[in-house]
């Protein structure tokens, strides 16, 4: 699958303090090297519950955990058939996870700096010296060569390929299973991945070095941010308002808006289909900033819509029209007739968002005149902005959620939904059932709803962006 290219990737790293840094010098003085990662190289932190889900996967996978204690971890999305995150550590990819939806279970993909963080103790084979050396300069794992085999590989496993005195030489996908492999004396029992030329220094650091390492390239940021926020605003002379959908993106902008203006009102366009976390954070942002929150009500715009087209999907995307869009458009009617709304965009979103202006009109709003202050941000200005900030940010994300909007959105992938239906039994309950009538009214098979069937190809491409 290609990796859409959405503007330079900054992500580096700095060996002295094991921290990220989104430029080529670090605050302690030292220059920083490029981490190599897949684009767009939105990368993100890792928070706890991401770490123990990689744990899992890879002690259940290779029986040792692949993160330690201490270590600050990036995680990257990187284009596939539903998720896979490229895990980075010691400024250099470690290995990926990536979710199957048809078997509904993660996969752990290793690279060989893994192995000098776990000693396998399942799924790993043994080469013999004269191999080795063919295997260090990119060979394929071929039947000589091979020693022995751990009992619980099967063909299409991954594999840590081992010398005899336990150093690991590579990492590939076995062609064939252990049973196999014990009886063949020719052919190809491994097809190694290209070792990776980046560095890898591991080292314990916290994100408060993160956020000390970067100071200065998030005051450049915030700077950038600040003046483009008050130009457009004395430009304009519009009443100024954010608009917030208790994100991350938009709490930033929040934080720029009121350092560039003063207190600036909220709109929320309520959808009816928000987590009850996102309520929360909601309330909580009003408190700490003294905020006035304007809300527009769309759930009953979606049932609405519902009921006349059937469950929104990535090709049929009326939804954010319906419970977004309009109701803005009658809140800003109602309060300023027009204004100015700052908004979370960011160009490493996706390609549409790259192509955006920085000032535009969505003509579904005309009252509404968008303006993007982190529009060259990418997720991790954000986060090391928050943490800096000690801002309020949604509790979600420290629970492996890394998009925050309606619970059952058709853009998500499955393993967002598949956690979902865990930790929101009732609200995904309320779905099902809603979607799995609407089905079997259009005479769809009853395995429609939980193949993901109903989040695409039902329609002409709509794509009403989410934005407003």
């Amino acid at each position: 699958m290609k990796s859409p290219y959405l503007g330079a990737i900054p992500l580096h790293w700095c060996d002295a303090c094991h921290v990220p840094v989104l430029g080529k010098r670090c605050a302690c003085g030292e220059k920083t090297r490029a981490v190599g990662i897949t684009p767009p190289g939105d990368a993100r932190p890792a928070f706890p519950s991401d770490i123990r889900l990689i744990n899992r996967i890879f002690e259940d996978t290779f029986g040792a955990v692949l993160i330690p204690d201490g270590h600050l971890v990036i995680l990257n999305k990187v284009p596939d058939d539903d998720r896979m995150e490229e895990i980075i550590l010691g400024g250099a990819v470690v290995g990926a996870i990536r979710y199957l939806p048809v078997e509904s279970r993660w996969e752990a993909l290793p690279r060989p700096h893994a192995a000098a963080l776990l000693t396998p103790e399942k799924r790993y084979l043994v080469v013999s010296d004269d191999a080795a050396s063919f295997i260090r300069d990119g060979s394929s794992v071929l039947a000589p060569g091979l020693i022995s085999i751990d009992q619980h590989v099967m063909a299409g496993d991954e594999v840590f390929v081992m010398t005899t005195d336990g150093t690991c030489i590579g990492v590939g996908r076995a062609k064939m299973g252990a049973e196999e492999a014990k009886g063949t004396s020719r052919g190809q029992i491994v097809r190694l991945r290209k070792n990776s030329p980046h560095i890898f220094i591991p080292g314990p650091a916290t994100w408060e070095d993160a956020v000390r390492a970067n100071r200065e390239i998030l005051l450049r940021m915030e700077t950038d941010s600040i003046t483009f926020i008050r130009d457009v605003a004395e430009a304009e002379t519009l009443p100024v308002t954010v608009s917030y959908s208790g994100g991350k993106d938009s709490l930033v902008t929040l934080l720029l808006a009121n350092k560039a203006l003063g207190q600036v009102p909220l709109i929320f366009a309520d959808t009816g289909l928000e987590f009850p976390e996102t309520y929360a954070n909601i309330e909580e942002v009003k408190k700490r900033y003294n905020c006035t929150v304007l809300t527009g009500d769309g759930e009953g715009g979606f049932w609405k819509g519902f009921a006349e087209h059937g469950p929104p999907a990535v090709d049929l995307r009326w939804c954010c029209k319906a419970c977004k869009l309009t109701p803005v458009k009658d809140l800003i009617n109602e309060h300023f007739g027009e204004c100015l709304s700052l908004i979370g965009q960011r160009k490493y979103e996706s390609a549409k968002r790259m192509q955006s202006r920085r000032v535009w009109r969505n003509p579904n709003v005309p009252n509404q005149l968008s303006a993007a202050p982190i529009q060259n941000w990418n997720a991790m200005h954000v986060w090391l902005y928050l943490f800096q900030e000690e801002a309020p940010y949604n509790t979600l994300y420290e629970e492996g959620l890394d998009r925050i909007g309606c619970y059952m959105c058709p853009s998500s992938d499955i393993a967002h939904l598949t956690m979902i239906e865990e930790r929101y039994p009732d609200l995904w309950y309320r779905w099902r059932t809603a979607v799995q009538e609407w089905g079997r009214a259009a005479g769809l098979k009853e395995e429609w709803f939980p193949s993901g069937g109903w989040r695409k190809n039902r329609g002409k491409l709509n794509d009403e962006d989410s934005h407003y």
